[in-house]
């Protein structure tokens, strides 16, 4: 069974990582424009004022203490502010994707941009006609756009207004963005997507953090309406054009006992269910699963999921499922050493049978074969690969060439096991790199940390002259693309 001919071979950007014009044109600020950069050694930070006034700073993906406030600091430089300048070089940035051959882009639409100070405000038309400008640019050269929803883009006047995803009121903040979008940009778009990696939200509170329960109350709850609210936009969707095709887009890393311990299988099969399968049964299947029950008791939960949210999460079942996939971990309940526990940002211990990248992640090719076949064969609903990539230290030689030789390797290798996949009879329908031109990490505020395609020559700092270059990877998938994944050679 070879590649389909219709098959999405693609890449990846978002708003909030590649835009820049932080507050230009009637956007109003993210979380992302109070985030720091960091480094291999030193968490991303964001910065606020206390309830008292006093400036502070604090981890990235926590909340803010009681009565704090997102500030900017005057002796802080905010990454996301000008990012890589996407705003203002976007038809140059498509040009490049089009010589690329890009069938399919994702991106994503920034709410702020959109509704800056929520719905009951008005729209912002400078954001509408941007995005409209966008999408025609990629229809120009024969790229079908992959709408993304929502990508840490909230605005944070609805966060500091109505306390974010913790209020049902932002279920219908994000139904009527969604509804602008989804009309606005019919003529332009068919394959969506509502939320990035959706799953992030109740991860801390399945790490072996011994979370308090209130903290896992606030995850769980923020999740639950994001879900109904995810759910409530595909049927929208479908109403507004049947031949739309939504789904729903998790972060999936592959989980292994690190030992055969018993004790470990059953450990790694309980990561990888309440990891992925919490959320993507909610959403391909519309409802719960049977073990919810047990995983608000274990972690004192209780959700407040009404008859209507029952029927919503009922009619709002997705058509295809989308998922990031960059690394694997292995799970224990063993004590491990430092050196073994080093390694992944989010949960896991090093595999001696695996290499590691600059920022110490995985790379596991077969774990994305792994992955194909657990969701397909739990699902039977067509797979979207989005977002699998490799960040490094990339260097600009004096010429402006770019040889990134590691970075062809990690994406042959998990396109071939890609490959075995649909040839053993997984129904993958597309595959996006993160990302088609370096951008700001999410993780860690890095622009340093590169992941594109085309180099963008700006640094840490915001020094650089934003020039784009062709790195060699570009000329390797334009091959990749144009031999429907057949040629694989440098």
């Amino acid at each position: 069974m070879s590649i389909p001919k219709d098959f999405l071979w693609g890449s990846d950007i978002a708003a909030s990582q590649c835009e820049g014009a932080w507050n230009l044109d009637g956007k109003s600020p993210i979380i992302s424009d109070y985030g720091t950069v960091g480094s291999k050694a030193q968490m991303r930070m964001k910065t606020f004022i206390d309830s008292e006034g006093k400036e502070g700073i604090y981890p990235f993906f926590a909340s803010l203490p009681y009565g704090a406030h997102y500030a900017l600091h005057d002796n802080c430089h905010y990454i996301n502010h000008e990012a890589v300048d996407f705003y203002h070089h976007y038809k140059e940035d498509i040009a490049l994707f089009g010589e690329m051959g890009l069938k399919t882009l994702n991106l994503t639409i920034s709410w702020a941009r959109i509704f800056p100070k929520g719905y009951k405000n008005g729209v912002n038309q400078k954001g509408i006609e941007f995005y409209r400008s966008v999408l025609e640019e990629c229809q120009k050269y024969q790229i079908e756009p992959l709408v993304t929803l929502q990508k840490y883009d909230t605005p944070v006047y609805l966060e500091e207004k109505i306390g974010g995803w913790l209020s049902r009121e932002m279920v219908e903040e994000f139904y009527q963005f969604a509804k602008v979008c989804l009309e606005e940009y019919k003529d332009l778009v068919k394959y969506w997507a509502t939320f990035n990696e959706i799953n992030s939200l109740a991860i801390p509170s399945f790490l072996p953090y011994n979370l308090p329960k209130e903290v896992s109350q606030m995850n769980l709850t923020q999740l639950h309406h994001q879900l109904v609210a995810s759910a409530k936009v595909v049927k929208l969707a479908h109403e507004i054009n049947p031949s739309n095709r939504i789904g729903c887009m998790f972060s999936s890393l592959a989980y292994y006992p690190l030992t055969c311990d018993p004790k470990d299988i059953l450990k790694s099969q309980e990561t990888f269910r309440d990891m992925c399968y919490y959320t993507t049964d909610v959403q391909v299947r519309g409802k719960y699963p049977y073990y919810a029950k047990s995983v608000w008791n274990k972690l004192g939960v209780q959700l407040d999921i009404t008859k209507q949210d029952e029927q919503d999460l009922l009619d709002g079942k997705v058509d295809y499922i989308a998922f990031s996939y960059y690394m694997s971990n292995c799970i224990t309940t063993h004590q491990v050493d430092e050196e073994m526990a080093k390694g992944n940002l989010s949960i896991g211990n090093r595999n001696p049978y695996l290499e590691y990248s600059e920022w110490d992640w995985a790379m596991d090719p077969d774990g994305l074969k792994y992955i194909l076949h657990e969701l397909y064969g739990r699902y039977e609903k067509p797979l979207l690969i989005i977002e699998n990539g490799l960040g490094a230290e990339d260097v600009l030689t004096e010429d402006h060439q770019i040889h990134d030789e590691y970075r062809i390797e990690y994406l042959r290798k998990h396109i071939t096991s890609m490959k075995e996949a649909i040839d053993e009879g997984v129904n993958v329908i597309g595959y996006t790199t993160w990302s088609a031109l370096d951008l700001v990490s999410a993780s860690s505020g890095q622009i340093s940390k590169r992941y594109g395609f085309i180099y963008v020559d700006i640094d840490d700092e915001g020094h650089g002259t934003f020039n784009r270059y062709r790195k060699d990877s570009f000329n390797w998938y334009k091959k990749v693309i144009q031999t429907n994944g057949e040629d694989l050679n440098s």
